[in-house]
């Protein structure tokens, strides 16, 4: 067995836990300090710029934190600046979407059903899109400075939806929800290595060099890490949505990603209220919720031929209910015929060196087994098999599976 298949995907793996991680410690640190900045109470040292304070206790000591409204009048020796996580986070990400969906286009990244495109070309759009993103965006807020953040918001919010949409005519629904993603946490890292970083670096040198800096400096880079904190939930749901086939291939998946921005708005909203000690604004989880079953419900749509099953019924215990019912012979065939190649302990697929999330499809038991799976990923949605290879289903085998799902919850 070659090796390189091996190697290139725990080199995937390594890159997804560099990515995860590094996240981990960027979204850390934003929520960290922009509760630490709502949270600040009136300092009694305003003569010294002292513009907020707040005591803290954490792992068994207490903090005591200042807030200057530009800066100290004489620069500390140690001075941390928190931008690495930022960085590496950007990074290792754009590595993993070389890795995933470059090296791997016919699989993950193209579909001709959506749009019938080269590799090259796809990788391209894709790399442009996502220059473009931030483009776009910071052109927008210097032209809206100073004219208020509602409208700002609302044009930029318009922008993710035009691009949901967008990403869906071009690219696999996996895909478009992934570079959903990665156009908004380009924003973000953007964000951090073009304005906020920058912006404090002049305030250092300013002071340094006996000069008053100029406050927006700071209020800029305040803005654009609050835009940052309210980015955030969105882009950790576009990164895990691989992993549901409901949200990304459903009909309407560009819809779904747009009020799934919306929902990361009201949660975040809720805590940043809170810990200005604004009150508990408990209608936000309301509308977040009212907006998730939307979610649900667009998630339905365009399903043909589906009906109200029980979700348990495909688990293990009932397998035979699912290898005894009509039309389970002819599923079976389906998936020998364009599944087990990858669902197999040693795929034939180049480039993979184990079955897709560990599921194989080689028995009668095997499929019987991963029946709901099976139903979801190439009956109720096009998820599987991936678009553009000599394994696409039918839509009459697409058909079959949903009536033999539907027979044996019936039995």
């Amino acid at each position: 067995m070659s090796l390189l298949p091996i190697v290139w995907e725990w080199a995937e793996f390594a890159l997804r836990w560099l990515h995860v991680v590094t996240a981990i410690a960027w979204i850390g640190s934003s929520f960290y300090f922009i509760a630490l900045d709502l949270g600040l109470r009136p300092s009694s040292d305003r003569r010294e710029g002292v513009g907020g304070e707040e005591w803290q206790v954490h792992g068994g000591g207490f903090y005591f934190i200042q807030k200057y409204l530009v800066a100290p009048a004489r620069m500390p020796e140690d001075l941390i600046w928190f931008k690495w996580e930022s960085y590496s986070t950007w990074l290792s990400g754009a590595a993993l979407m070389a890795v995933v969906y470059y090296m791997g286009a016919e699989l993950y990244l193209i579909d001709p059903n959506v749009l019938d495109i080269t590799t090259p070309v796809a990788i391209i759009i894709s790399i442009v899109s996502l220059a473009f993103g931030w483009i776009a965006y910071n052109t927008i807020c210097k032209l809206m400075l100073g004219k208020g953040d509602t409208a700002l918001m609302i044009i930029l919010y318009a922008i993710l939806v035009i691009m949901a949409w967008g990403y869906t005519q071009v690219f696999t629904g996996r895909a478009a929800f992934l570079h959903l993603g990665a156009f908004t946490a380009t924003v973000m890292s953007a964000n951090v290595f073009f304005i906020i970083i920058p912006n404090q670096k002049v305030v250092v040198k300013d002071l340094r060099e006996g000069r008053t800096p100029d406050p927006m400096y700071g209020k800029t880079a305040k803005q654009r890490s609050t835009h940052n904190n309210y980015l955030t939930l969105p882009v950790i749901f576009m990164m895990l949505s691989n992993h549901y086939p409901l949200a990304f291939a459903a009909e309407y998946n560009w819809l779904i990603a747009a009020l799934v921005f919306l929902m990361g708005v009201t949660i975040r909203h809720f805590f940043n209220t809170m810990h200005k000690r604004g009150g508990m604004l408990w209608w936000t989880w309301g509308l977040t919720v009212g907006l998730f079953l939307v979610v649900m419900w667009l998630s339905t749509l365009g399903i043909y031929g589906q009906r109200d099953m029980d979700g348990e019924a495909a688990l293990g215990p009932v397998a035979q209910k699912f290898a005894s019912a009509e039309g389970f012979d002819e599923v079976y065939d389906i998936v020998s015929a364009n599944c087990s190649m990858c669902h197999t302990a040693e795929p034939y697929w180049e480039g993979l060196a184990s079955p897709p999330k560990g599921v194989m499809l080689e028995s009668p038991h095997e499929v019987a087994n991963h029946a709901r799976d099976i139903w979801l990923q190439a009956g109720v949605t096009h998820a599987m098999p991936p678009a553009g290879t000599y394994m696409a289903l039918a839509d009459e085998d697409r058909a079959a599976i949903r009536a033999w799902f539907a027979a044996a919850q019936e039995g």
